[in-house]
């Protein structure tokens, strides 16, 4: 059984997810307005996840950021090259090189109900295989001009229902979508 996909991520208000070569420093500087305990929902977002699937900048990301946020939930991290996993995380985070749909089954099968994706080219490939369920999107207040958009080519529209909305007074904007079943 496929589990439950969901992306959890912020946009610029001009709709990207990151800088062309990938920087984040635009939600970096935006995130110091945030108060120190308000998260968006974060917490409450990964309290309900049983596995990840990220792209290898993702990883690579976060590994230099110093903390694991995932915990001893399984991580596979997508990546076409050979991946260095620290010894620490070989338990629980594997490189995986098969198609999103088998990643997803793999998940399935070892028991994981919801599974959170993460990574700009990632996003885009499982939202063109139709294979998000929701999406959680906070907008921020800042234009960068160009960048890396939410998704990639799609083979068809991919209509989206609202959930809920929740504005920040800081100036966030937080959606949450439910994708609507292919017809």
């Amino acid at each position: 059984m496929k589990p439950r996909c969901s992306l959890f991520l912020a946009t610029t208000l001009d709709g990207y997810i990151s800088r062309p070569d990938g920087r984040i420093d635009w939600l970096d500087e935006a995130n110091r307005r945030i108060p120190p305990s308000e998260d968006c929902g974060t917490a409450d977002f990964l309290a309900t996840v049983d596995a990840v699937v990220m792209g290898r900048g993702t990883f690579e990301l976060l590994l230099g950021d110093g903390v694991w946020p995932y915990g001893s939930r399984p991580v596979r991290v997508m990546s076409r090259r050979p991946l260095l996993i620290p010894e620490a995380l070989r338990a629980t985070v594997q490189a995986s090189t098969a198609p999103p749909k088998a990643v997803l089954e793999e998940l399935g099968r070892l028991g994981a109900r919801h599974v959170y994706v993460d990574g700009a080219r990632l996003l885009a490939a499982f939202l063109a295989e139709r294979l998000v369920d929701e999406i959680t999107l906070t907008v921020v207040p800042v234009l960068i001009g160009q960048g890396r958009p939410l998704g990639g080519p799609l083979p068809a529209d991919l209509k989206l229902s609202l959930v809920s909305t929740r504005a920040y007074g800081f100036g966030f904007m937080q959606q949450r979508y439910r994708v609507d079943p292919a017809a």
